[in-house]
């Protein structure tokens, strides 16, 4: 029988995406691989509306399988290498709001992985790092790229240059964490932030995501052509019938959006 490393659970619309590879969750390419899979996958089902990220009560991710990629040759690793960022990026592109539950270890590949939630919640005992200069390599998976967004390049040369952990207060002044909690309400405070959007307008959430994430990577111009198109379009959805008809009928914040 396979062991599913990772997992789609789904309940009231909110789909979480469980790492469960013990004893710490190492990245191995075959967890990338089905990674992959269940991304796109909770991006086309209708019954997920919003998306957790949870490595479970003790560990999110301490990073990639070490051993496996010892024994990689320079030409395996250049075959696979694109499928390990092309997982991570389904993981990014999920159409959909997206939070990372983070306990324990977001090292390495873990740290890659929250990159790219929306929101990252961590628990008060929480580590990040991207220590892969202490193999003499560099982030694979999209971390010089994406948390060089997140916090500034400065502030992300000195992560990768070093390898440090940074922990949870740190990471939360950094930028790279939003909101620190006890580690025994990570998982039920990312569950709620999930929860709350998945009762919301599907489209409109679709489209400020898109629209900030590849606003971000285009010119200003670009960018506001991109909102502009989004919303004129969200006009022909029945949630903004609904939400506009809630807001004149009962007011602000009251909308029942299906």
């Amino acid at each position: 029988m396979t062991v599913e490393t990772v997992r789609l659970e789904v309940a009231d619309g909110v789909g979480t995406v469980r790492l469960d590879r013990p004893p710490m969750n190492a990245l191995d390419t075959a967890l990338q691989d089905r990674l992959h899979e269940l991304a796109d996958e909770a991006g086309r089902r209708e019954d997920v509306r919003s998306v957790v990220l949870y490595g479970g009560e003790k560990v999110f991710a301490a990073g990639a399988d070490i051993k496996e990629m010892e024994a990689m040759s320079h030409a395996d690793m250049v075959a696979r290498s694109r499928r390990l960022q092309d997982s991570f990026t389904a993981v990014a592109r999920i159409p959909k709001p997206v939070v990372a539950a983070v306990t324990g270890y977001a090292l390495g590949g873990g740290c890659e992985l929250a990159l790219c939630a929306d929101v990252r919640i961590a628990g008060e005992r929480a580590k990040f790092g991207q220590p892969e200069i202490q193999l003499g390599l560099i982030p694979g998976a999209g971390g010089t790229q994406r948390l060089a967004r997140l916090v500034g390049p400065s502030r992300a040369k000195d992560l990768i240059f070093t390898g440090r952990q940074v922990k949870a207060d740190e990471a939360l002044a950094l930028g790279l964490a939003d909101r620190v909690v006890p580690d025994d309400e990570v998982h039920s405070e990312a569950h709620a932030w999930a929860a709350k959007l998945a009762r919301g307008p599907a489209m409109a959430l679709r489209a400020a995501k898109e629209s900030i994430d590849v606003g971000l990577e285009a010119d200003l111009d670009t960018g506001l052509a991109l909102e502009r198109n989004w919303f004129a379009g969200l006009f022909a959805t029945e949630d903004s019938a609904i939400g506009m008809r809630s807001f004149v009928e009962n007011g602000p914040g009251k909308a029942d959006f299906t």
